[in-house]
């Protein structure tokens, strides 16, 4: 059984292919095209379809389009228009508690956030219902004896997390900015059978309430939601109670945001580009302590419910990594596990385990037997490719003969170096195979890595340490099993140890930290115990390879023209080192 995932509603675009319950491949369109989240600018279309990443996945596998069993999408436009026909007026909420609005003008104080996802939707689903995309793999030249399934976007994200969790039951949620119309969505994953237990509509929104303050704080609404969170770290919550008056948990997991207008509320939105202040601080401080706060009591209300003592999480809210660290650390749940693609990237993925799930328990009776350990499903390149590139290149390289060593000894003279090895990565982290790395050691690391790639000073970078030195290093290092192979949660950093990686301690001394094993990503490893052996130190800093405004690089030929426009000292490229010093 063979199942091809696609996601081209919103932004992210994507593909993923499950063969008999097993990932072979999940990559994002951004990767292939250079358009990051994979979104072109009005007014033609907001999102790219995912041809190359479908292409990608395809080949990997080693099929033709035809081959495919299934073709399922993560969205249902069923679900969007109900009883609507294409084209007609898109009636959505005034506010949680507000009756539809009336025929005339629009109203909706949430306008910004909602205005291209009315237009362009309708227009996403040209040509009348389901779907467009439907009727292009219609028109291929195979024969297409696959099945096409639409998936309710919130189920695509729930599957994603529960059918990948290393856990055999286990409570799920959901929180993004929207689907089709739910945002928060809740269930338990228990004897194979998935059981909704909820979900809460648009407008009401915890993630559109984030992309609100974000716009407001002068950054882009949709993508740049993570500064705001590394922004918290430096302010005070002196603008909480004005939080905690919109947004108010009720019961059963519901929760209502009251209609506002953040100039009244906190002041002058920051225009793109000028200084922050502390007011800025506080304000993104203000905002993350009233998105942990909601989701703790949401969390309570699911632990509950469902009866479950583990939680598996997705959606764009769940990239949150300090809001899942209060989760975590708060024992409602004995573990918390985030999918590593959670935002919508990761819907490609959740709607071919959905799939493949019905499928394969309709046909064989059989259970899923598959869980994401690692998130290495893009392309990979081996030497014999990259050298046939580095030759026609005519450049000057070299072999080495012990990659973690001698990338080791070079990290050790402060060199920062562009990684590129095995796999891409499946979501928005650098997780070893297409990273920058460096040194923590010196203080200044950081700047000098945020100049490199033209990032924001305020930005921190995160440390990567092998799993089993963890507990020397971080805290609390024996929670979720005392493993963070995907970047999603934080670590307080002790003060004595602060003081030998001072690169990698937030303003808070904490830090996002990686965790790494040998029989997930042998080379990476070795690398890390390599700089330990030289230094005494077992952590580096690891940064994604990209510089601002690109995705992260994707093939031999994009980490050559990264490293070419950027001021990296060297290149470790599958077994070969490029070093500018030697150029």
């Amino acid at each position: 059984m063979i199942t091809l995932g696609i996601n081209a509603a919103f932004h992210d675009s994507a593909a993923a292919l499950v063969k008999d319950g097993q990932l072979i491949a999940a990559a994002e369109e951004e990767r292939f095209t250079g358009i990051k989240h994979a979104k072109r600018p009005l007014p033609f279309t907001a999102w790219e379809l995912p041809f190359h990443a479908i292409d990608y996945c395809l080949r990997e596998a080693g099929i033709l389009l035809g081959e495919v069993d299934n073709v399922a999408y993560s969205y249902d436009p069923w679900r969007f228009l109900r009883d609507r026909s294409v084209g007609s007026t898109i009636e959505l909420p005034l506010e949680p508690s507000a009756a539809r609005r009336a025929e005339g003008g629009w109203e909706n104080p949430w306008d910004p956030l909602f205005a291209s996802y009315i237009v362009n939707a309708p227009r996403q689903l040209a040509g009348g219902a389901p779907h467009h995309l439907k009727a292009r793999f219609a028109g291929v030249s195979f024969p297409g004896p696959y099945r096409w399934s639409f998936v309710e976007h919130h189920i695509c994200h729930q599957a994603s997390a529960f059918l990948a969790a290393p856990f055999e039951h286990c409570a799920v949620m959901t929180l993004d900015g929207r689907g089709e119309d739910a945002t928060t969505t809740y269930g338990r994953w228990r004897d194979g059978h998935y059981h909704p237990l909820g979900e809460v509509l648009m407008p009401t929104s915890l993630g559109l309430l984030y992309e609100r303050i974000t716009s407001h704080l002068g950054f882009l609404h949709s993508s740049d939601e993570y500064k705001v969170m590394a922004l918290a770290a430096l302010g005070r919550p002196s603008y909480l109670e004005k939080f905690r008056r919109l947004v108010k948990v009720s019961h059963a997991g519901r929760y209502e945001i009251e209609a506002f207008d953040p100039v009244e509320l906190f002041g002058p939105a920051r225009h793109k580009g000028a200084a922050l202040t502390q007011a800025h601080f506080d304000l993104a401080a203000s905002l993350q302590a009233v998105l942990e706060e909601t989701v703790l009591q949401l969390a309570g209300w699911l632990r509950e419910v469902s009866g479950e003592r583990h939680l598996a999480m997705a959606g764009g809210v769940a990239l949150n990594c300090v809001m899942n660290s209060r989760l975590r650390d708060a024992g409602i749940f004995e573990q918390v596990w985030v999918q590593p693609a959670a935002g919508d990237a990761g819907t490609a993925l959740g709607a071919a385990l959905w799939i493949d799930m019905q499928h394969q328990r309709a046909e064989t009776g059989r259970l899923r037997h598959w869980n994401m350990q690692h998130a290495y499903w893009g392309p990979g390149y081996g030497d014999d490719e990259i050298e046939a590139l580095l030759k026609w290149s005519k450049l000057p390289y070299r072999r080495l003969d012990d990659v973690a060593e001698e990338t080791a000894k070079l990290l050790t003279q402060d060199r920062i170096i562009g990684w590129f090895q095995g796999r891409m990565e499946f979501g928005p982290r650098a997780l070893g195979a297409r990273s920058i790395l460096a040194s923590p050691l010196s203080p200044d690391m950081q700047a000098r890595l945020n100049e490199l790639k033209d990032r924001e000073d305020f930005r921190p970078v995160a440390p990567v340490v092998p799993e089993d030195d963890l507990a020397e290093w971080f805290s609390p290092a024996q929670a979720n099993g005392g493993s963070a192979p995907f970047m999603l949660f934080i670590y307080d950093v002790p003060p004595d140890k602060a003081q030998r990686i001072p690169a990698v301690c937030h303003a808070d001394r904490t830090a996002r930290v990686q965790t790494v094993r040998r029989d997930t990503n042998p080379r990476y490893y070795d690398l890390l115990k390599a700089f330990g052996r030289a230094t005494g130190v077992p952590v580096l800093v690891n940064t994604s390879f990209n510089v601002r405004g690109e995705p992260i690089v994707n093939s031999p030929r994009d980490a050559l023209n990264a490293f070419w426009s950027t001021p990296l000292d060297a290149l470790v490229i599958g077994s070969f080192l490029l070093e500018k010093s030697r150029c």
